[in-house]
Order: structure tokens, then sequence, then C-alpha cells
């Protein structure tokens, strides 16, 4: 595996590259989930590469970006171990100029995640489509967990015809059933064993919802039903647009769970 530090070199390796590559951007603190995407990647490319870049654009004044979980030895071996090509780790200076031409993210991001943190997407997108340009992928994996973040990446693909295609891959999760994050790190025990509640009850909604259920309102209140007690952020019933739905469509809903454990935001959700 051969670690680039700059984007000269990057530049300088991609063009020499004959054949599909396979992209898995990430911000580090890599953990089962990510290791998943980067062995679907391996398997169906010819050469790998990992970014991990913790992106100061996408974090809101008083958000985490200076406490950031970061692991960069961990995460070398860990790459090295899923036969990784080439891993970027770039610096800011890197990535930004003082002076950036910017992006901006559509309309429909400033609902769910995007009404508590404006801007937050705009800062994801800026830098995704920096990586898109320079490793030029063929393949491109996100998994599903930042349901909102995935679709507007497909519609920034779509919108500005890169050629990237978008894999999505399932979420993963530990063996109690939470989904992994970089952030679980920050839980205590006793939060940890608290927010085992969200995949819970986002479990007992895809049952009533396979059982025939799809009053979206009956749902949602069974979920709060659940989640008694939590700091609940929001739970959402959406389409694949991420339009809220009052009667929940089968193969095109999505629902969406976000509980607040002091600082920490922990998100799920189940695709339907």
């Amino acid at each position: 595996m051969q670690i680039i530090k700059t984007v000269e070199e990057l530049k300088k390796i991609r063009k020499e590259l004959k054949g599909t590559v396979g992209f898995v951007p990430t911000m580090g603190a890599l953990h089962d989930g990510h290791i998943s995407l980067i062995k679907e990647a391996r398997a169906n490319n010819d050469f790998v590469i990992v970014s991990i870049f913790v992106n100061p654009t996408q974090f809101l004044k008083g958000e985490d970006l200076s406490t950031y979980p970061r692991k960069e030895e961990a995460d070398i071996k860990i790459c090295q171990m899923c036969k990784v090509d080439f891993l970027f780790m770039p610096n800011i200076n890197s990535i930004y100029e003082d002076d950036e031409v910017l992006i901006k993210a559509p309309q429909n991001s400033y609902v769910l995640e995007g009404l508590t943190r404006p801007g937050h997407f705009d800062g994801v997108l800026q830098v995704v489509l920096k990586l898109f340009n320079l490793t030029q992928a063929t393949n491109a994996y996100f998994g599903k967990k930042d349901a909102q973040q995935l679709a507007l990446i497909q519609q920034m693909v779509k919108n500005l015809f890169l050629s990237v295609n978008i894999i999505p891959c399932d979420i993963v999760r530990e063996n109690s059933g939470l989904a992994l994050s970089s952030r679980n790190v920050y839980l205590s025990v006793e939060q940890k064993e608290e927010a085992l509640k969200i995949s819970k009850s986002i479990y007992m909604a895809g049952n009533l919802i396979a059982k025939g259920e799809r009053n979206s309102k009956i749902i949602k209140d069974k979920i709060y039903e659940v989640l008694e007690n939590l700091d609940v952020e929001y739970i959402k019933v959406v389409d694949k647009k991420f339009n809220e739905i009052d009667v929940i469509e089968p193969s095109n809903t999505i629902i969406l769970v976000v509980v607040r454990f002091g600082k920490v935001r922990l998100l799920d959700n189940i695709w339907m």
C-alpha cells in the first residue's frame, strides 16, 4: 500500500492507473462499517483508493472538529489489512485555499440534517467533489446510515454530469444492533446501553410495516414509545427524495431517527 500526502502526487499516480478504480472517502477512525465499504471496493475494482481527511468545511461552529477521533496509525494498519492500493491522507492546506469557489447544496438539503446543521452539506459536497475530481473513481462507496448525505451526493453526480458510479452500501451494526459510527467512542457504557433502543425502535417499525401498517403517524408514535425518556431530535418518515409522507410506500420509504446523548448525535434509519 502506498500512502499519498499531496494532491500533486495523487494526480500523477492516477494518470498511470489502467483499469477500474474504487474509492472510499472517510474521515478516519475506521471501524467495521468503513471496512465493509473497502471490502466491497476491493472485490469489484482493479485498484482501491481510500481517503482520510477530517473535512473542516462540514463542521459548524461549536461542533467537534477539534476533538473528532483521529487514529492515524490504526487506520493505516486497517487499510493495509484490507489490501488498499493507495491511502490518500492530505492536510487541510492541500485541499483548500483561502478564497474558494463554493459548492451550494440544493434547497432540499435544508431539511432534516440540514435544518439542524445549516451549511453542513455545502461542506460535504465541496470536499466530495474535490475528491472525485482527484481520484477520477469508477465507483465510489457510501453507507446508507448517512441517508441524506448519500442522496445529495447522488444528486450532485447527476446535476454536474460526473462519471463516477455511486454504490450505496448497507448499514453495519455492532452485535447489539447499534449502528456503527466513529462517534460511538464518545458514549459512556450507560449511554451505549440506552442507545440500543434506537435500533430496537426501527426494527419494530420494520416489522409493523411488514405486517401491513402504512400509516406514518402510527409508525412514528410507536417509535417514540420505544425511545421514551431519550432526547429525540427527530423521527421522520420520508420518500427517497426526502419528502415527508403520510402513507408509507413500499420500496420508496426511509424511516430516519436521530437521538442526542449530550453532545453526541446518533443517526439511524431503515430503508423500506
